[in-house]
This record gives structure tokens, C-alpha cells and sequence, in this order.
């Protein structure tokens, strides 16, 4: 039951790790942030809502964020302030898309959501694939 439980950790750590991972990836080095900031759904979207610098500093923020907070998870290395800082991610793009349409599908953060919830949840102690758990041990 033990090797349940980290498998388990492991595969929601990695799986939520890998989302977030890619999906930086992909705005920071396919499409380059400041091109995402000049997409009509960034800037279109809310050059009449909302201050030009925030919204730049959102594209920035969300999209470096998910980068680096995924590759920690993967790692598992600061996993709590990784999840700390996709969760405000997760807040700040629940707002966006609200703002933008108040009706929207949240199956964009949703499944992210529960994953990252649930790994605040489960206890540390679980979570034995990790580098935190390695330099703890030591």
C-alpha cells in the first residue's frame, strides 16, 4: 500500500508537472510571450478592460510560471511553492477568462485545479519520487 501511495503522488505530481510544463513551453519558445501578449485573446481581448502593463505582465507572469512551476514539479523540487505559484496562476486565469466572457468552459482549469489540490492535500511524506524528498532524507 505504501508503493500505492507514491506511485499515485508521483503520477498526479508528473501528470499536472507535464500540463503545465508543455503549455509554458509552448507560449514561451513556440510562440514567444510578447507575440501571445499581441494575440487578440490577450491584448484584443482586454485593451479596453484593463491597463496595457497588466496585461503584459499577465502573459509574462502565467506563462513563465507554468514553465518553471511545472519543471518543478516534475522534479519535484519546491513542490509546495511550485503549486503555490500555479495556483495563482490558475486564479488569475479563471479571472481572465470570466472577465472576457462570463460564461465560459472551465475545462481549461478544472482538471488542472483538482490535480493541484489534490497534491496540496495529500501528505509530503507520500511524495517519495522527488528531489525534496531526497535532500530531506539526507
Amino acid at each position: 500500500m505504501t508503493l500505492n501511495k507514491a506511485i499515485a503522488t508521483l503520477t498526479i505530481r508528473l501528470t499536472l508537472g507535464f500540463i503545465f510544463l508543455m503549455q509554458g513551453f509552448g507560449k514561451v519558445f513556440t510562440w514567444g510571450v510578447e507575440n501571445l501578449f499581441k494575440m487578440d485573446f490577450f491584448l484584443g481581448t482586454y485593451k479596453d478592460m484593463l491597463p496595457e502593463f497588466i496585461i503584459r505582465a499577465t502573459a509574462y507572469y502565467t506563462s513563465y510560471i507554468e514553465l518553471i512551476g511545472g519543471l518543478l514539479l516534475i522534479l519535484g523540487l519546491k513542490r509546495d511553492y511550485a503549486l503555490y505559484a500555479l495556483a495563482s496562476v490558475l486564479v488569475i486565469v479563471t479571472f481572465g477568462h470570466g472577465l472576457a466572457e462570463p460564461i465560459w468552459d472551465l475545462s481549461n482549469v478544472m482538471y488542472r485545479l483538482i490535480l493541484l489540490i489534490a497534491l496540496l492535500l495529500l501528505p509530503k511524506a507520500w511524495d517519495k519520487f522527488s528531489i525534496d524528498y531526497l535532500l530531506k532524507k539526507k
